[in-house]
């Protein structure tokens, strides 16, 4: 009788060991596969997301040249009008990110800086010039750069730069709502995500 008992121990033990060890075994499958899936989901998000938008201004531009101990000025001014296209652009394929699969956690660690960049067609009209005092190549790069930095100045304080957090915030939304319709949990800057508006908190 004894011999039996110990039998239908043994037998249980084994039973319920091997379905221990199937239970584990799939779990960690199913691990495996969410992972796969989240960083699937990642590497497709991982796209340039850009924001365009045009500009016109016409600039002034006049240099005076003082000669002979500043008995004499030589002069020349030009009407410089403007047409640029500027982009704002976030290069998520520079987003980095760590997975946990034992604490189901997706970590975003870091999100790039927003890339501005300025496409100025500049057109020159009235020019005018002395003959001790020509445009040059130099006056040239000048108007350039000074355009481009007053273009600057204006589309940081326009509601490009904001469009195009939103167009972001809009992507890191996709591997929230993946990571919470697998159960995972998604941090970032030690924050953890819970829900939907909780990147505009984040970012700001």
């Amino acid at each position: 009788m004894r011999k039996i008992l110990i039998g239908v121990f043994i037998t249980v033990v084994l039973v319920f060991g091997l379905q221990y060890c199937d239970h584990t075994k799939e779990t960690r499958m199913q691990l495996s596969e969410d992972s796969m899936l989240i960083q699937k989901q990642l590497d497709h998000v991982g796209k340039l997301i850009v924001t365009e938008g045009t500009f016109a201004e016409v600039f002034s531009y006049e240099d005076s040249k003082k000669m002979y101990f500043d008995l004499l000025s030589a002069n020349k001014k030009a009407l410089v009008v403007v047409n640029a296209k500027a982009t704002v652009a976030y290069d998520l394929s520079q987003v980095e990110t760590r997975i946990d699969q034992d604490t189901k956690t997706v970590y975003i660690t870091k999100i790039p800086e927003p890339e501005l960049n300025i496409h100025p067609d500049i057109e020159y009209y009235d020019i005018q010039q002395d003959y001790l005092n020509p445009f040059g190549a130099e006056d040239y790069n000048v108007i350039k750069d000074r355009v481009t930095s007053q273009l600057q100045e204006k589309i940081e304080a326009s509601s490009m730069m904001r469009n195009a957090e939103n167009r972001l915030i809009s992507e890191l939304q996709k591997i929230y709502l993946l990571t919470e319709s697998l159960g995972w949990t998604l941090t970032y800057n030690k924050t953890n995500v819970s829900s939907n508006d909780s990147f505009q908190t984040l970012l700001d």
